[in-house]
């Protein structure tokens, strides 16, 4: 067996959400980081008090107590998982893993039993189900009833709001109420924020960004509580993921920034980060509210009871040893992105909105051109759960900066060949005229000569095409054939008719057609002669110009005289309208 072992792909319930993270097993400790927000859960293998091996709805889970009385929970095993788990925590945490089921039953009624942090719900003495008191936010009572209400999360489309105990009266002892009892013992574990006692110190008028506005901040031993004017916030220090503190741009005020996860609500904003921003040159005396003992058992010193300094360091110091975690400041970044900081572990944006992204989260960066300018670029970010993130109009001095520090984290750059081109030389960015190389104006150029190249064949194509498509002197080509075929079919008619008056002649020699009378043989013949006529006219123009608009002199002679007499006509009826309206 290993020193180690590494379980992936487990979830850990956090107010009704189920987030995953990697769990691993070690001689010295066992510690879970979660995937989603990067907070991680360590146990010293000293403190690891009981372990308990249970099914449950994501196949199977471990259930972990400390000695402090915090109680872990974390599911996603599978069935072949608990042997190789058991005998390591025989060998390195000389802790037994035992097996306990659930009750499956679906009853409605049982024992409530109160363990540390959780309120176990018990039938026959299994467990129905657990609520970890962290959970409630609210306990009410009434009449021989126990209302509890719990803390909402943004991840959930479907969310417990409460849970109602009825509590049947005790004929053993009645000097106290049980419904009471119940109550006490809710709220001794519950996160329900109630501000008892003096504040450990006070600042006045505070200028938060995020949610904007002044706030008077008053600091607790458990929580913050932020009173403005119109809103109030109470934030326990248990639901704070981080602390940043950030120089800002003109080196004369500093951010703030405080993580949280769940994050504080107002109407329907939610708003998962805190800004303050302060002057470096606004100073304060500060005293706490303590006895010097009492600030040095508790604080270990890292506070005394008279302080002075500048605002923004009196803050921070005393929500770094209250809220017990460290301060991130910007890494060895060497400039300034305008309101996104590079760090030693990802990127942070303020503000709006603020994005906290961590280098372990993203999937890949781009350096992309700016929009409005070529002074500027956009840095482009893009996370494995498929997010995009542009933060725009950066200085192009800062390039070279900012590709030397994700390279250096090893981040994964598009275009990395591009990119390592484009640094060039220290003075590439520098300011200067419009004929300084433009790297990105050359990047356009190589790609418009790509898609040329890659037209060719395309043009080569629609070459052929027009081939087959028939232009101006082909529509002459098909004209000439259309009166070729015409002539065809008039010779071909000519030769008909040839043939017939030769066979009408030998008819008329046989002595056939002698019944027609002088008259009607006359008109006849008539009508033959001017048949033939139109036809020999007909083909000896077609002959000529094989052109249908030709006309000949006697058809122009015809239609002159034709257009004469219309135009009389016309005339005439004019004369004749014009004396009819006179009368």
């Amino acid at each position: 067996m290993g020193d180690t072992l590494e379980f992936n792909d487990i979830y850990q319930q956090v107010k009704g959400s189920w987030n995953d993270g990697r769990l691993r097993f070690s001689k010295q400790n066992i510690v879970y980081k979660s995937s989603k927000t990067g907070r991680v859960d360590s146990i010293a293998a000293s403190d690891l008090d009981f372990a308990q091996w249970r099914r449950v709805c994501l196949g199977h889970g471990i259930k972990l107590c400390s000695s402090t009385g915090h109680v872990y929970k974390y599911d996603g095993f599978k069935d072949t998982d608990f042997e190789k788990i058991s005998e390591f925590f025989k060998v390195n945490y000389k802790v037994e893993l035992t097996e306990k089921d659930m009750c499956v039953k679906g009853w409605n009624w049982g024992t409530a039993k109160f363990s540390g942090p959780l309120l176990s719900f018990d039938v026959n003495d299994n467990p129905a189900f657990e609520i970890p008191l962290s959970n409630v936010s609210q306990c009410a009572t009434g009449k021989n009833e126990v209302t509890l209400e719990f803390h909402q999360t943004d991840e959930t489309e479907v969310s417990l709001m409460e849970v109602r105990f009825y509590v049947p009266p005790s004929q053993s002892d009645e000097r106290q109420d049980p419904v009471e009892a119940f109550a006490q013992n809710v709220l001794s574990k519950a996160d329900v924020i109630q501000a008892t006692g003096d504040a450990v110190c006070i600042f006045k008028e505070l200028q938060c960004l995020t949610p904007r506005g002044r706030y008077d901040i008053r600091i607790y031993p458990t929580f913050l509580h932020l009173h403005g004017k119109t809103f109030d916030y109470k934030i326990p220090y248990t639901t704070v993921l981080r602390l940043f503190l950030l120089p800002h741009k003109d080196q004369r005020q500093m951010f703030f920034v405080i993580s949280l996860d769940p994050p504080i609500k107002q109407g329907q904003t939610r708003y998962h980060f805190l800004i303050l921003l302060f002057s470096k040159e606004e100073d304060i005396s500060l005293t706490l509210n303590m006895s010097e003992e009492d600030v040095e058992r508790k604080f270990e010193g890292k506070l005394s009871k008279n302080m002075s300094g500048s605002l923004y360091e009196m803050v921070s110091r005393v929500m770094k040893a209250l809220v017990n975690r460290k301060i991130t400041v910007p890494g060895n970044f060497q400039g300034f992105l305008w309101l996104l900081y590079p760090l030693e572990r990802g990127f942070i944006y303020v503000h709006k909105p603020p994005v906290h992204l961590r280098f372990e989260e993203i999937s890949c960066v781009n350096f992309a051109r700016g929009t409005t300018t070529t002074r500027s670029f956009d840095f482009e970010i893009e996370t494995k759960q498929g997010n995009q993130y542009t933060f725009s109009s950066i200085e192009r001095e800062e390039y070279g900066k900012l590709f030397d520090f994700v390279n250096a984290k090893k981040l994964n750059i598009k275009n990395r060949g591009f990119k390592e081109g484009m640094k060039g030389k220290p003075n590439e960015y520098s300011d200067s005229d419009e004929d300084q190389h433009d790297a990105y104006l050359e990047r356009m150029k190589a790609e418009g000569k790509i898609r040329e190249e890659g037209n060719d064949s395309d043009d080569s194509d629609e070459e052929s095409d027009e081939s087959f498509n028939p232009g101006e002197e082909d529509d002459d080509i098909a004209e000439d054939a259309s009166s070729q075929r015409t002539r065809e079919w008039d010779a071909k008619a000519g030769e008909a008719k040839r043939q017939y008056d030769k066979a009408k002649k030998e008819y008329k020699e046989s002595g056939g057609g002698a019944s027609l009378s002088p008259k009607k043989e006359k008109k006849k013949a008539g009508k033959k002669e001017e048949r033939k006529r139109k036809s020999g006219g007909g083909e000896k123009e077609r002959e000529r110009s094989g052109n249908d608009s030709f006309k000949s002199k006697e058809f122009i002679e015809t239609s002159e005289s034709s257009s004469e007499s219309d135009h009389k006509s016309k005339s005439k009826r004019k004369k004749v309208q014009r004396s009819d309206i006179t009368l």
